[in-house]
């Protein structure tokens, strides 16, 4: 009989342990494969130069000791932290990624990861911390990551990411910090993302988002919001400055609207970021903002605000530290008060309409570090207290009318790398102190003064200077040779000035030269043979000094575009003519002909000749020529009177090989005048066509009340009548070597011109030297002006790529007793300008208007940036305007419009389309919108310019993009 035996429980209890035991076991090794698999398969996408990934292999079975990958303490079989930031790697993300399922932290940052975010990442549902920024990703942002719901920080910054931003997002509750900037998103900020009671940080800058901030961001627990750099539009909802925000940043978008009140009673509040919007307001609100106990940063730069300078500026809080009003139309004098601030690191109040001194006071703000008051209307001395800013690094005083000499204290302030006092009526010489600050090595500017005495030894103190520019004064005497111990100098320019004798020899040590211009000045001897050796040297000016000798060959005088050595009556080439000098054997043999000729034969010869023509010309000019029809004397007492014979002789009776160009009322000649002893050019109206004398008249009146260096300069005029007895008028120049803007534009026009393409940083600074013009016009005649054709034929060239505008003919001065708006108060009786160029407005019979010529300006930018005319058959057909198709293809596909010269030059260059060609593209638009009350003032414009060029600088410095 057998007997059935029951087991003992333990023997059971032990049996399921060893089951549960093999199964966790093999489920733990499975879950492991999984995980080593992923990350094998991860890399198998990657290209990893530096060998980051070097110890992930196969044969490698324990992934936990792989570099960059982190395995937690309670399941050291699992992967739960990845982070591969900043190692150089290039590829996609592979979607076996998602089959990590249990990472709570995945960091693939700063390196070159392209192709779309894969949604497989919504598969890591323990995920908490998500960081691809600062790659190359495209795509959308896949709405998947809702399904992360234990994220709490999604950091996707700089990248190229598109579409709209998924409101699924807002499901993942846990949410603390967003940042989605500097991608290319679209659409509106999800009104959602105000239910996150979590969040805490929210940056969505540098996109393309539209649509009003939406109100119930306010009733979130946000401390730090930026949402600049986008499309906003509507008012600032009161809600959202609520008690907790530290931190608002809404810089240039486009909100209107007043301030809200709340924004000035939050004592949390530590930075306001406001510049760049339309808002409104008087500057009297600036007293308010003494409740903001915590601030330290106050931005409002170039919005709509307006008013006087309060005295109540001492009250702000003594915390602030940065304070930026510029392009405010902020008028009067700077109060004393603000020396109350002692804290101010940053104080930045240029082009606005400032009067007055600048107030010794400046002098208690100890901690100062930039100090930035250009652009306005200051006049008095420069206080000789600035040099108790010790800490002082930053110093922008240009473009004032400012006197006196340059203090000498100035030379305390030794952590100074900036100075800018150009363009003000300083007088006296340079002090050898200024030159004895070592720290001086981004650049140093006193061009456009009246400076005078010799460049002092002392210069060759400024070792680490970049940029030195001392042109457009009265220095004398010799270049200094320690001049040449400045062996970090870039950028030279001393032209204009009454320098001379040789060119230093220790400049053989300035090999890092890009830019040199000592033209006008009075410098004489060889020019040295070491210049040809200078690699980076690309623009050289030497022209108008008394220069001798053969021209140097090889390097940069093997390009003569790039060398001015004109008006250097002594100097010859030796092989291919250099700048119009004629080749060295016939100079030689020229001088040894006029050896040769009888010394007493000549005299005798041109004795009988002059004699003869003497007596020709004075019966000619008592037969033909009549009294002015124009009195000089009406202009200025001191220009040179001509005749028709002195233009005739001049352009050698009309030739077409001197023929520069022809407008709408007459043609322009290349004329060689002796009493100018220099090339001009000559204006010649054709006074048969409907409108030519008015025209002459115009631009005669016009012509002698306007006086700048961004507006072509009337060297004197002629009205008398030619050898038939016919009328005969003339308008004399100063002539412009590199044409006009037309010609370089559209050279496929001009093929008897071609010239070199015009680089991004030369259409820049050309775009800035016109808005520059039109604001002199618009904003500082003693009459305003209206230029009525701009243009780029009306554009010229200077030398150096300076940019004058010119042809006043259909120019008009507004009444003194016009209003705010700028009209004139005469209509238009048909419509004035180009086609093309003229302001829709006028059409309808409307007054001219400042804003007229905004358009122009606009429109002229548009066809800078695109290369493409106003009047292109492409537009023709599609029966859009030059306005329509840029903002079609704007800010997303700006690149599709851009002139293929730029295509090429920005094609690896991100940074310049985003800091440079999109802020243009922007400025074209707004100075080009149908309707002229939203056109910007050219105020505004030149301020916008002027930070493109800064930015454009800023990348030229730590590129090899050429801004020239």
């Amino acid at each position: 009989m057998i007997h059935s035996q029951t087991p003992s429980p333990c023997l059971v209890l032990s049996l399921f342990i060893l089951v549960c035991s093999s199964a966790l076991a093999i489920t733990n090794r499975n879950e492991t494969e999984i995980d080593r698999h992923a990350l094998l398969c991860v890399k198998s996408l990657l290209s990893d130069p530096d060998h980051a990934l070097s110890s992930w292999t196969n044969t490698s079975l324990y992934f936990c000791n792989w570099h960059g990958v982190r395995c937690s303490v309670q399941s050291a079989h699992r992967a739960t932290g990845l982070d591969l930031s900043s190692k150089g790697l290039t590829g996609s993300i592979a979607p076996c990624i998602g089959n990590l399922t249990s990472l709570r932290s995945l960091i693939l940052s700063n390196n070159s990861f392209h192709d779309s975010i894969p949604p497989e990442l919504g598969l890591l549902t323990e995920l908490s911390y998500l960081n691809l920024s600062m790659n190359s990703l495209s795509g959308v942002i896949p709405s998947e990551l809702s399904s992360c719901t234990q994220l709490q920080v999604l950091g996707l910054w700089n990248n190229s990411l598109q579409g709209e931003i998924p409101p699924s997002l807002s499901q993942c509750k846990n949410i603390q910090e967003i940042n989605l900037s500097n991608n290319k998103l679209q659409g509106s900020i999800p009104a959602a993302f105000g239910m996150n009671l979590k969040l805490e940080i929210l940056i969505l800058a540098g996109n393309s988002l539209s649509g009003d901030i939406p109100p119930s961001l306010g009733g979130s627990s946000l401390i730090h919001v930026d949402l600049g750099s986008n499309s906003l539009t509507g008012g600032i909802p009161e809600y959202l400055v609520n008690g907790s925000i530290q931190v608002l940043r809404l810089k240039s978008n486009r909100l209107t609207g007043n301030l809200p009140e709340a924004l000035f009673n939050s004592s949390s509040l530590t930075t306001i970021s406001l510049q760049g919007n339309f808002l409104i307001g008087d500057w009297a609100f600036l007293s308010s903002l003494s409740n903001c106990t915590e601030l330290k940063t106050l931005m409002l730069d170039s919005n709509n605000l307006h008013g006087n300078f309060p005295a109540s500026i001492g009250n702000l809080p003594n915390s602030l530290e940065r304070l930026w009003l510029k392009d405010s139309q902020i008028s009067g004098p700077i109060p004393s008060e603000i020396g109350n601030l002692k804290n101010l690191t940053e104080f930045l109040m240029g082009y606005n309409i400032l009067s007055g001194i600048i107030p010794p006071t400046v002098a208690h703000l100890h901690n100062m570090v930039v100090l930035g008051i250009a652009h306005n209307k200051l006049s008095g001395q420069i206080p000789d207290t600035i040099g108790r800013l010790s800490h002082l690094n930053t110093l922008y005083l240009e473009e004032n009318n400012l006197s006196g000499s340059i203090p000498v204290s100035i030379g305390h302030c030794r952590q100074l790398q900036i100075l800018n006092l150009s363009h003000n009526s300083l007088v006296g010489s340079i002090p050898s102190d200024l030159l004895q600050i070592s720290s001086l090595s981004i650049y140093l500017d006193l061009s456009y003064n009246y400076l005078s005495g010799q460049i002092p030894e002392e210069v060759g103190n400024l070792i680490n200077i970049n940029t030195l520019r001392m042109s457009n004064n009265q220095l004398s005497s010799n270049i200094p040779s320690t001049l040449g111990q400045c062996v970090l100098l870039e950028f030279l320019e001393i032209q204009g000035n009454y320098l001379e004798g040789n060119i230093p020899q220790t400049f053989i040590n300035l090999v890092g030269l890009h830019e040199m211009d000592l033209s006008r000045n009075n410098l004489s001897g060889a020019i040295p043979g070491f210049l040809a050796s200078f690699s980076n040297l690309h623009i050289l000016n030497l022209s108008f000094n008394n220069f001798e000798g053969v021209v140097p060959m090889g390097g940069i005088f093997s390009n003569g575009r790039a060398v001015s050595l004109q008006g250097n009556g002594r100097m010859c080439a030796s092989t291919v003519p250099a700048s119009g000098l004629p080749l060295c054997t016939e100079w030689v043999h020229m001088k040894r002909k006029n050896y040769f000729i009888p010394k007493i034969v000549l005299p005798i010869c041109f004795f009988g000749v002059v004699v003869t023509l003497s007596c020709f010309l004075i019966i000619l000019k008592r037969k033909k020529e009549q009294p002015s029809v124009l009195e000089l004397k009406e202009y200025d007492q001191g220009m040179k009177r001509i005749t028709f014979q002195d233009i005739k002789t001049g352009t050698n009776e009309f030739s077409s090989d001197n023929l520069i160009g022809s407008g709408s009322f007459g043609t322009v000649y290349k004329c060689c005048l002796e009493l100018e002893d220099n090339i001009v050019a000559i204006k010649i109206f054709n006074l048969d066509k409907f409108g030519a004398n008015e025209s002459f008249i115009a631009e005669c009146e016009t012509l002698r009340n306007i006086k700048h260096r961004n507006l072509v300069d009337v060297k004197t005029l002629c009205s008398s009548l030619d050898l038939t007895g016919k009328e005969f008028k003339a308008l004399v120049f100063k002539y412009m070597p590199n044409g006009n803007l037309d010609m370089w534009l559209h050279q496929e026009v001009h093929e008897s011109a071609r010239r070199m393409n015009l680089s991004l940083g030369q259409r820049i600074s050309i775009a800035l030297d016109v808005a520059f013009a039109l604001d002199y016009l618009h904003n500082q005649c003693a009459c305003p002006l209206i230029h009525c054709d701009l243009k780029p034929s009306n554009v010229l060239l200077d030398f150096d790529m300076t940019a004058c505008v010119g042809d006043f003919g259909l120019a008009r001065f507004l009444s003194t007793t016009a209003n705010e708006s700028h009209t004139c108060s005469e209509s238009l009786s048909f419509l004035r300008g180009s086609f093309g160029y003229i302001p829709p407005e006028y059409a309808t019979n409307v007054k001219i208007s400042t804003k007229g010529d905004v358009y122009s300006f606009g429109v002229l930018l548009l066809e800078m940036i695109t290369g493409t005319r106003p009047t292109d058959e492409m537009l023709n057909i599609s029966g859009t305007t030059l306005h329509e198709y840029v903002n079609n293809k704007f800010p997303s596909n700006t690149h599709e419009i851009l002139d293929p010269v730029l295509q090429d030059e920005t094609s690896k260059a991100a940074e310049v389309m985003e800091n440079c060609i999109i802020p243009l593209v922007r400025v074209g638009l707004s100075c080009s919108l149908t309707s002229p009350k939203s056109r910007w003032e050219m105020g505004k414009v030149c301020t916008q310019m002027l930070v493109i060029k800064d930015a454009f600088s800023s990348i030229h410095s730590s590129s090899s993009i050429s801004i020239h």
